[in-house]
């Protein structure tokens, strides 16, 4: 959780009233102002001549509230002012005039219930966001399940990094399966964005999860996500029809003998495979083949390359959305450039450091990327 807050329970109505009203000691000035400006109608009714007002004082405490304290605490700083400013019209009792206090009196009665309604209007609005994104959590985890920590004795980690909170999820995907023919991977990017790069998604990885463990060569795998990609893209319209495709990666790691690794590139950014001495090769494909989807361009078969995937080493997969980050000067994130000579103990402390780098070099650290991200490392453990 693209990733630690206070629980918000603790902020909760059952403690409004103590958090409200505690601000009066130990926290800073700006937490007294509500408190502050009631005694500072008390005390000016009780020292300046009869003729004078405290009324401001009162009216600005539930504005104060309502943008510091709870609901609570707002509804009591407003009946404390209301109650206050009834008081200060009694003290100074007939010198002021009957229509003038009533007068003062609605005017700090009205302030103090647009207080209360001002703060539950905000801090729904405030809800309303935190909502969205749990939904789109929630979402993203049913469409992108987390991989396990370890799967046929292969160290995995992943990470779905969206560049807005309140997107469902966008067109990136990933997925690993142990199959028969040993451990099949795949990551890819869906040309577009919103519910109709969902839906491509949503059905590359259905494709990807019968396909893996029925077919017996990735070309084959890749040939049936290939259909999967132009019958999702034949129920649009239009240019979405011309211009539906999806780049995609799909590795192997056989049953028997690790040490040996094939990939198959459909027009996706290549992977990297980091070795134990800080080494760092780019998978690029022999052969350049279009993306899914896309296939109609070439006559070539597809074709898996083969290479050499030593013990303790990282394979690293990721979407455009890394090398799509820019600095402030327009210059993209390179990752071989990045990564090469530097060792990482297994895939987590790769990816963690990959998002940590690309927020700081784009300079949204903390925050969203500027587009989607997704993240796998694979890593085969020393000794095999």
């Amino acid at each position: 959780m693209l990733r630690g807050e206070a629980p918000s329970g603790g902020d909760g109505e059952g403690n409004g009233q103590r958090r409200s009203w505690r601000a009066a000691s130990g926290l800073p000035l700006v937490r007294r102002l509500p408190v502050l400006l009631i005694v500072g109608g008390v005390v000016f009714s009780v020292a300046t001549p009869p003729g004078y007002t405290a009324a401001p004082f009162f009216s600005a405490a539930p504005p104060a509230a309502a943008a510091l304290f709870s609901l609570r605490g707002t509804v009591l700083t407003a009946l404390a002012a209301v109650l206050g400013e009834v008081w200060g019209v009694s003290y100074r009792g007939a010198a002021q005039g009957s229509g003038a206090a009533v007068a003062e009196s609605a005017v700090v009665l009205v302030v103090a219930l647009l207080a209360v309604a001002l703060h539950r209007a905000t801090r729904r609005a405030d809800a309303r966001p935190a909502s969205v994104r749990d939904v789109a959590e929630a979402v993203r985890r049913a469409v992108l399940p987390t991989p396990p920590g370890r799967l046929a004795g292969l160290a995995l980690a992943a990470r779905y990094v969206g560049a807005r909170a309140e997107a469902l999820t966008g067109g990136d995907l990933y997925a690993v399966q142990d199959t028969p023919h040993g451990v099949r991977m795949i990551i890819g990017d869906v040309r577009g964005k919103g519910p109709a790069a969902v839906e491509t998604a949503v059905s590359v990885l259905g494709a990807f999860r019968e396909a893996a463990e029925q077919e017996r060569t990735l070309g084959a795998v890749a040939g049936r996500l290939e259909r999967a990609v132009r019958r999702d893209g034949g129920r649009r319209e239009g240019a979405e029809w011309t211009e539906a495709f999806t780049t995609a990666v799909l590795a192997e790691i056989p049953a028997h003998g690790q040490s040996a690794l094939r990939v198959l590139n459909r027009g996706h950014p290549p992977p990297l495979l980091l070795t134990p001495d800080g080494g760092l090769r780019e998978l690029a494909p022999e052969a350049p083949a279009p993306p899914l989807g896309l296939g109609e361009l070439t006559s070539r078969p597809d074709h898996a390359d083969e290479t050499f995937f030593p013990a303790g080493a990282l394979l690293l997969f990721f979407t455009d959305g890394v090398t799509a980050a820019r600095d402030l000067l327009g210059r993209s994130y390179h990752p071989p450039s990045r990564l090469r000579g530097r060792r990482f103990p297994g895939p987590d402390a790769l990816l963690d450091t990959l998002v940590e780098e690309v927020a700081r070099h784009t300079g949204r650290t903390g925050g969203a990327p500027a587009d989607d991200m997704a993240l796998l490392a694979v890593q085969r453990p020393m000794g095999e």
